[in-house]
């Protein structure tokens, strides 16, 4: 009854299908002692033990210990659901939060709830962003109030609004009144007022340096520099006066040679909002680009601000995108 179920590996965070499981006979009766999610039980299972047989000389075997296993309900018989892994490894706190808000996604209410538990508040916060907005719900409305009022408040003023427009209005008064009195002025601005200056929804933790920078040095430092960034995968080349002069994507720095300069690689036709633009502007931007985040500019060119897509693809619906 638990052949073909799913296997939540906490350690390599992906999910996992049970194909087999190994029994040890101890005291007159037959216990589970692990379960096997490797391709080649699932080809025993078929009648091709040959196959079977030479895939397992080629690969390690993939088993995982019953002890780690959720347990299942008393009517075996009646069982439907997937097998979840019931402990936490050592490296959850490594887990990115794209990630780990995947895994939350696919964890039972309870379950889920014991995992967000054991985050650091930072790391909760982030991966509070990148849930779906159910989960997200569901998570705010079971942790204490106290802690929520503390996740919320390491948010984007955006982010935030995104979550508490989806609670109660009640419930988000509450939350409201928990937070910096500042990022709470923002955040209901946002959730009231969707046509606000985009400059509203920006952050100033983004990555900016001059044309001269060697690619070897950002990406040697890029792990230090990212920690406390909101928006990692450009980095944004200015000069001394702050003028916005090119962009460089992430993937354009991994595939330079090292002793290149960003100058060198850097797109110069930038798309950008200028400050005078909203939130609406900013939506009409990023459809029609499907950038990630876009920059925001004054009339002189001057880089004020970065407003990411992440932060405001929650408002989608309330502005008909």
């Amino acid at each position: 009854h638990i052949l073909d179920k799913k296997i939540l590996d906490m350690d390599d965070h992906e999910v996992e299908v049970v194909y087999d499981i190994s029994l040890n006979f101890q005291g007159g009766k037959l216990y589970v002692s692990e379960v096997d999610f490797s391709r080649r039980r699932l080809l025993r299972r078929m009648g091709l033990k040959k196959v079977a047989d030479w895939i397992s000389e080629q690969r390690k075997e993939m088993t995982v210990s019953w002890m780690y296993v959720q347990r299942l309900p008393e009517h075996i018989d009646t069982f439907k659901g997937h097998v979840k892994l019931n402990v936490l490894k050592e490296n959850i706190s490594d887990i990115h939060p794209v990630d780990l808000a995947d895994i939350l996604e696919e964890l039972e209410g309870d379950q889920r709830l014991a995992v967000f538990k054991e985050l650091e508040p930072e790391h909760a916060s982030d991966t509070l962003e990148e849930v779906e907005p159910r989960v997200q719900r569901e998570l705010i409305r079971a942790i204490e109030k106290a802690h929520a009022a503390q996740l919320i408040n390491a948010m984007s003023p955006a982010q935030a609004a995104v979550i508490l427009a989806a609670l109660p209005t009640a419930e988000a008064d509450e939350l409201l009144q928990m937070i910096d009195k500042d990022s709470a002025a923002n955040v209901q601005e946002i959730i009231d007022q969707h046509d606000e200056n985009i400059l509203l929804f920006s952050t100033l933790k983004f990555m900016k340096m001059p044309e001269s920078t060697q690619v070897k040095e950002v990406m040697t430092n890029f792990r230090e520099i990212a920690r406390n960034m909101d928006v990692i995968m450009y980095v944004y080349v200015t000069d001394i006066t702050d003028t916005l002069r090119g962009v460089v994507d992430l993937r354009e720095l991994i595939a330079a040679e090292p002793d290149q300069s960003i100058g060198e690689i850097m797109t110069d036709n930038v798309i950008s909002l200028n400050s005078e633009d909203t939130l609406r502007d900013a939506v009409d931007m990023f459809v029609r680009y499907s950038f990630r985040a876009i920059p925001i500019t004054d009339a002189e060119n001057k880089l004020l601000g970065i407003v990411s897509f992440r932060d405001i693809r929650g408002i989608k619906p309330r502005l008909d995108w």
